[in-house]
């Protein structure tokens, strides 16, 4: 199940597969025709009170924003099946606008997907 999870500033690559944009809203600076967007499903992101809160202090609330971002995504797990069941088929790329690509959302998307039990 090859997914992958990049910034939405970065080059469109073949390697991409099928690219799915998990921000609530459009980023800044990118058009939509050059952004090659497949799936925009905005009811998988963070919610914006989460979201406010994670910013305030990520490091200290990373822990908790993964349990918490967890807990908002079971209300949209046939749309979380539905893209895990895209990852079968072939590669997909997570996007984001977020600046810190090892404390963010698409982390633990992707942990969910590869690992639906933990």
């Amino acid at each position: 199940m090859p997914i992958a999870t990049k910034r939405i500033y970065q080059a469109v690559s073949k390697q991409d597969g099928t690219r799915i944009l998990l921000d609530r809203i459009w980023p800044r600076g990118i058009k939509k025709a050059d952004a090659q967007i497949d799936l925009w499903p905005k009811d998988l992101t963070p919610s914006t009170e989460l979201r406010k809160w994670f910013h305030e202090d990520t490091e200290r609330h990373w822990p908790e924003f993964q349990q918490r971002y967890r807990q908002e995504l079971q209300q949209h797990l046939d749309v979380v099946e539905e893209i895990r069941q895209l990852a079968q088929k072939g590669p997909i790329t997570l996007l984001t606008a977020a600046e810190n690509e090892q404390h963010n959302h698409l982390q633990v998307f992707k942990q969910l997907l590869e690992h639906p039990g933990k």
